[in-house]
Protein backbone atom coordinates (compact mmCIF):
# COMPACT_ATOMS: atom_id res chain seq x y z
CA UNK A 1 0.00 0.00 0.00
CA UNK A 2 1.56 3.09 -1.40
CA UNK A 3 2.13 6.23 1.30
CA UNK A 4 -0.78 8.92 1.47
CA UNK A 5 0.48 11.80 -0.68
CA UNK A 6 -1.75 14.74 0.95
CA UNK A 7 -1.99 16.65 4.39
CA UNK A 8 -5.71 15.29 4.36
CA UNK A 9 -4.45 11.47 3.69
CA UNK A 10 -1.39 12.27 6.46
CA UNK A 11 -4.16 13.36 9.05
CA UNK A 12 -6.64 10.02 8.31
CA UNK A 13 -4.31 7.67 7.87
CA UNK A 14 -3.67 5.21 10.86
CA UNK A 15 -3.02 1.77 11.07
CA UNK A 16 -5.72 -0.50 9.59
CA UNK A 17 -7.34 -3.65 11.27
CA UNK A 18 -6.55 -6.69 8.96
CA UNK A 19 -9.23 -8.76 8.19
CA UNK A 20 -10.53 -12.16 6.47
CA UNK A 21 -11.66 -11.56 2.91
CA UNK A 22 -13.67 -14.16 1.57
CA UNK A 23 -12.47 -15.92 -1.25
CA UNK A 24 -13.25 -14.76 -4.53
CA UNK A 25 -15.11 -17.94 -5.25
CA UNK A 26 -17.22 -17.78 -2.72
CA UNK A 27 -18.38 -14.10 -3.02
CA UNK A 28 -18.99 -14.66 -6.68
CA UNK A 29 -21.40 -17.72 -5.74
CA UNK A 30 -23.34 -15.50 -3.42
CA UNK A 31 -23.85 -13.15 -6.18
CA UNK A 32 -25.17 -14.80 -8.57
CA UNK A 33 -27.66 -16.82 -6.01
CA UNK A 34 -30.82 -14.63 -6.48
CA UNK A 35 -30.19 -14.34 -10.45
CA UNK A 36 -29.84 -18.42 -10.29
CA UNK A 37 -32.97 -18.78 -8.02
CA UNK A 38 -35.40 -16.51 -10.02
CA UNK A 39 -34.10 -17.72 -13.68
CA UNK A 40 -35.54 -21.60 -12.27
CA UNK A 41 -38.12 -20.05 -10.86
CA UNK A 42 -39.40 -18.41 -13.89
CA UNK A 43 -38.44 -21.42 -15.96
CA UNK A 44 -40.35 -23.94 -13.91
CA UNK A 45 -43.22 -21.46 -13.81
CA UNK A 46 -43.48 -21.41 -17.55
CA UNK A 47 -42.97 -25.05 -18.18
CA UNK A 48 -45.81 -25.85 -16.30
CA UNK A 49 -48.20 -23.54 -17.63
CA UNK A 50 -48.62 -21.45 -14.59
CA UNK A 51 -47.26 -17.98 -16.79
CA UNK A 52 -47.81 -18.30 -20.43
CA UNK A 53 -45.04 -17.72 -23.27
CA UNK A 54 -46.25 -14.86 -24.77
CA UNK A 55 -46.07 -12.64 -21.88
CA UNK A 56 -42.96 -14.14 -20.18
CA UNK A 57 -41.08 -16.92 -22.25
CA UNK A 58 -38.67 -19.75 -20.70
CA UNK A 59 -35.27 -18.68 -20.18
CA UNK A 60 -33.69 -21.57 -21.98
CA UNK A 61 -35.76 -20.19 -25.22
CA UNK A 62 -34.14 -16.95 -25.11
CA UNK A 63 -30.55 -18.64 -25.55
CA UNK A 64 -31.67 -18.57 -29.28
CA UNK A 65 -33.00 -15.60 -29.46
CA UNK A 66 -30.10 -14.04 -28.24
CA UNK A 67 -27.91 -16.24 -30.75
CA UNK A 68 -30.14 -14.90 -33.62
CA UNK A 69 -29.60 -11.21 -32.43
CA UNK A 70 -25.74 -11.98 -32.41
CA UNK A 71 -25.30 -13.46 -35.66
CA UNK A 72 -27.25 -10.00 -36.70
CA UNK A 73 -26.88 -5.94 -35.49
CA UNK A 74 -26.33 -7.09 -32.25
CA UNK A 75 -23.02 -5.66 -31.54
CA UNK A 76 -23.94 -2.42 -33.44
CA UNK A 77 -26.87 -1.82 -31.04
CA UNK A 78 -24.22 -2.65 -27.76
CA UNK A 79 -21.51 0.18 -29.52
CA UNK A 80 -24.29 2.66 -30.15
CA UNK A 81 -25.49 2.56 -26.36
CA UNK A 82 -22.35 2.47 -25.05
CA UNK A 83 -21.18 5.29 -26.76
CA UNK A 84 -23.63 7.96 -26.02
CA UNK A 85 -23.65 6.90 -22.35
CA UNK A 86 -19.95 6.84 -22.07
CA UNK A 87 -19.91 10.57 -23.66
CA UNK A 88 -22.78 11.98 -22.18
CA UNK A 89 -21.31 11.05 -18.97
CA UNK A 90 -18.36 12.27 -19.58
CA UNK A 91 -19.63 15.85 -20.53
CA UNK A 92 -22.45 15.75 -17.68
CA UNK A 93 -20.07 14.75 -14.95
CA UNK A 94 -16.93 16.94 -16.09
CA UNK A 95 -19.45 20.12 -16.32
CA UNK A 96 -20.95 18.84 -12.88
CA UNK A 97 -17.26 18.66 -11.17
CA UNK A 98 -16.81 22.52 -12.37
CA UNK A 99 -19.88 23.73 -11.04
CA UNK A 100 -19.86 21.84 -8.19
CA UNK A 101 -16.34 23.35 -7.37
CA UNK A 102 -16.93 26.41 -7.91
CA UNK A 103 -20.61 26.61 -5.81
CA UNK A 104 -19.36 24.34 -2.66
CA UNK A 105 -15.89 27.05 -2.42
CA UNK A 106 -17.52 30.41 -3.27
CA UNK A 107 -20.20 31.82 -1.51
CA UNK A 108 -21.44 33.91 -3.88
CA UNK A 109 -21.21 31.40 -6.92
CA UNK A 110 -23.97 29.44 -4.73
CA UNK A 111 -26.08 32.47 -4.47
CA UNK A 112 -26.42 32.49 -7.83
CA UNK A 113 -26.28 29.17 -8.95
CA UNK A 114 -28.02 26.84 -6.51
CA UNK A 115 -31.74 28.43 -6.47
CA UNK A 116 -31.53 27.62 -10.52
CA UNK A 117 -29.85 24.03 -10.56
CA UNK A 118 -32.08 23.23 -7.45
CA UNK A 119 -34.87 23.64 -9.79
CA UNK A 120 -33.55 22.41 -12.89
CA UNK A 121 -32.61 19.28 -10.86
CA UNK A 122 -36.08 18.43 -10.01
CA UNK A 123 -37.49 18.17 -13.66
CA UNK A 124 -38.45 14.89 -14.99
CA UNK A 125 -35.84 13.33 -17.99
CA UNK A 126 -39.06 12.74 -20.17
CA UNK A 127 -39.90 16.73 -19.85
CA UNK A 128 -36.77 17.22 -21.77
CA UNK A 129 -37.14 14.96 -24.75
CA UNK A 130 -39.88 17.74 -26.30
CA UNK A 131 -37.65 20.15 -26.10
CA UNK A 132 -34.64 18.98 -27.18
CA UNK A 133 -36.23 17.07 -30.29
CA UNK A 134 -37.44 20.75 -31.04
CA UNK A 135 -34.07 22.94 -30.56
CA UNK A 136 -31.71 19.46 -31.74
CA UNK A 137 -33.34 17.67 -34.01
CA UNK A 138 -33.75 13.67 -33.95
CA UNK A 139 -29.86 13.32 -34.03
CA UNK A 140 -27.18 11.85 -32.02
CA UNK A 141 -27.00 15.74 -30.19
CA UNK A 142 -30.49 15.62 -28.38
CA UNK A 143 -29.71 12.31 -27.15
CA UNK A 144 -25.96 13.10 -25.79
CA UNK A 145 -27.54 16.20 -24.31
CA UNK A 146 -30.61 14.77 -22.59
CA UNK A 147 -27.56 11.67 -20.88
CA UNK A 148 -25.09 15.12 -20.06
CA UNK A 149 -28.32 16.46 -18.43
CA UNK A 150 -29.14 13.16 -16.16
CA UNK A 151 -24.99 12.68 -14.92
CA UNK A 152 -24.66 16.24 -14.31
CA UNK A 153 -26.77 16.38 -11.19
CA UNK A 154 -25.51 13.06 -9.46
CA UNK A 155 -22.16 14.33 -9.58
CA UNK A 156 -22.67 18.12 -8.95
CA UNK A 157 -25.40 17.24 -5.65
CA UNK A 158 -22.58 15.24 -4.45
CA UNK A 159 -19.51 17.19 -4.60
CA UNK A 160 -21.12 20.05 -3.32
CA UNK A 161 -22.20 18.29 -0.38
CA UNK A 162 -18.46 16.36 -0.38
CA UNK A 163 -16.64 20.02 -0.30
CA UNK A 164 -19.20 21.78 2.21
CA UNK A 165 -18.45 19.07 4.55
CA UNK A 166 -14.57 18.83 4.28
CA UNK A 167 -13.71 19.15 8.01
CA UNK A 168 -12.70 22.98 9.29
CA UNK A 169 -9.51 21.26 11.10
CA UNK A 170 -7.98 20.05 7.87
CA UNK A 171 -7.88 24.65 6.62
CA UNK A 172 -6.21 24.94 9.45
CA UNK A 173 -3.56 22.52 9.21
CA UNK A 174 -3.12 23.71 5.67
CA UNK A 175 -2.66 27.04 7.18
CA UNK A 176 -0.03 26.02 9.72
CA UNK A 177 1.62 24.66 6.60
CA UNK A 178 1.14 27.97 4.70
CA UNK A 179 -0.07 26.66 1.69
CA UNK A 180 -2.08 28.94 -0.84
CA UNK A 181 -5.61 28.79 -1.68
CA UNK A 182 -4.90 26.43 -4.99
CA UNK A 183 -2.85 24.38 -2.90
CA UNK A 184 -5.15 23.73 0.03
CA UNK A 185 -8.27 23.04 -2.93
CA UNK A 186 -5.45 20.48 -4.20
CA UNK A 187 -3.88 18.90 -1.17
CA UNK A 188 -6.74 19.24 1.36
CA UNK A 189 -10.09 19.78 0.26
CA UNK A 190 -10.46 17.71 -3.05
CA UNK A 191 -8.70 15.13 -1.44
CA UNK A 192 -11.21 14.49 2.06
CA UNK A 193 -13.88 15.04 -0.43
CA UNK A 194 -13.13 12.43 -2.69
CA UNK A 195 -15.58 9.87 -1.28
CA UNK A 196 -18.48 12.35 -1.79
CA UNK A 197 -16.89 12.90 -5.10
CA UNK A 198 -16.21 9.30 -6.34
CA UNK A 199 -20.26 8.25 -4.96
CA UNK A 200 -21.46 11.51 -7.17
CA UNK A 201 -20.00 9.88 -10.33
CA UNK A 202 -20.89 6.41 -9.43
CA UNK A 203 -24.78 7.43 -9.29
CA UNK A 204 -24.04 9.67 -12.98
CA UNK A 205 -22.92 6.82 -14.72
CA UNK A 206 -26.20 4.62 -13.11
CA UNK A 207 -28.27 7.87 -14.89
CA UNK A 208 -26.92 8.05 -17.77
CA UNK A 209 -27.89 4.50 -18.86
CA UNK A 210 -30.98 5.13 -17.37
CA UNK A 211 -31.62 8.51 -19.35
CA UNK A 212 -30.23 6.76 -22.60
CA UNK A 213 -32.61 4.34 -22.67
CA UNK A 214 -35.23 7.32 -22.41
CA UNK A 215 -33.36 9.14 -25.22
CA UNK A 216 -33.37 5.65 -27.81
CA UNK A 217 -36.84 4.88 -26.98
CA UNK A 218 -38.10 8.27 -28.33
CA UNK A 219 -35.73 8.29 -32.03
CA UNK A 220 -33.48 6.20 -32.71
CA UNK A 221 -32.30 3.47 -35.27
CA UNK A 222 -30.03 1.54 -32.56
CA UNK A 223 -29.03 1.03 -29.14
CA UNK A 224 -30.81 -0.95 -26.53
CA UNK A 225 -33.46 1.34 -26.45
CA UNK A 226 -34.37 0.59 -29.89
CA UNK A 227 -34.59 -3.26 -29.52
CA UNK A 228 -36.67 -2.18 -26.28
CA UNK A 229 -39.04 -0.19 -29.00
CA UNK A 230 -38.75 -2.76 -31.67
CA UNK A 231 -39.91 -5.80 -29.47
CA UNK A 232 -42.55 -3.31 -27.95
CA UNK A 233 -43.84 -2.99 -31.13
CA UNK A 234 -43.74 -6.13 -33.01
CA UNK A 235 -45.14 -8.46 -29.41
CA UNK A 236 -41.35 -9.82 -28.91
CA UNK A 237 -40.86 -9.99 -25.38
CA UNK A 238 -37.87 -12.25 -26.12
CA UNK A 239 -36.40 -9.03 -27.55
CA UNK A 240 -37.49 -7.46 -24.46
CA UNK A 241 -36.29 -8.97 -21.65
CA UNK A 242 -32.68 -9.92 -23.70
CA UNK A 243 -32.24 -5.86 -23.93
CA UNK A 244 -33.34 -5.14 -20.46
CA UNK A 245 -30.59 -8.19 -19.25
CA UNK A 246 -28.09 -6.49 -21.86
CA UNK A 247 -28.87 -3.11 -19.86
CA UNK A 248 -28.39 -4.94 -16.69
CA UNK A 249 -25.24 -6.20 -17.72
CA UNK A 250 -23.50 -3.33 -19.15
CA UNK A 251 -25.05 -0.89 -16.08
CA UNK A 252 -22.92 -4.03 -13.86
CA UNK A 253 -20.01 -3.60 -15.18
CA UNK A 254 -19.21 -0.59 -15.49
CA UNK A 255 -20.45 0.00 -12.03
CA UNK A 256 -17.60 -2.34 -10.93
CA UNK A 257 -15.20 -0.77 -12.85
CA UNK A 258 -16.05 2.13 -11.11
CA UNK A 259 -15.96 0.61 -7.79
CA UNK A 260 -12.92 -0.63 -8.64
CA UNK A 261 -11.43 2.77 -9.42
CA UNK A 262 -12.81 4.23 -6.56
CA UNK A 263 -11.33 1.78 -4.11
CA UNK A 264 -7.66 2.03 -5.96
CA UNK A 265 -8.72 5.91 -4.85
CA UNK A 266 -9.59 5.76 -1.23
CA UNK A 267 -7.15 2.66 -0.32
CA UNK A 268 -5.83 5.20 2.17
CA UNK A 269 -8.87 5.37 4.22
CA UNK A 270 -9.36 3.74 7.75
CA UNK A 271 -13.36 2.37 6.89
CA UNK A 272 -15.24 0.19 8.90
CA UNK A 273 -14.65 -3.42 7.44
CA UNK A 274 -17.02 -5.62 6.96
CA UNK A 275 -17.10 -8.96 8.97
Amino acid sequence: MSAPNTISEQLVKEDQPKSVALPRGIRLLKGITIPVILILSCEILVRNGVIEPYLLPAPSSLWQSLTELAEGDLWQHLWASSWRVFLGFGIGSGLGLVFAILVGLNRHAEDFLEPTFSAIKSIPSLAWIPLLLLWLGIDEGSKITLIAIGAFFPTYTNTVAAIQGVDRKLIEVARVYRLKYWQQIQQIVLPAASPGILTGLRNSLSLSWMFMIAAELIAATQGIGYLLSDGRETSRPDIVIIAIILLAVLGKITDSIMKLFEHRLLRWRDVIKKS
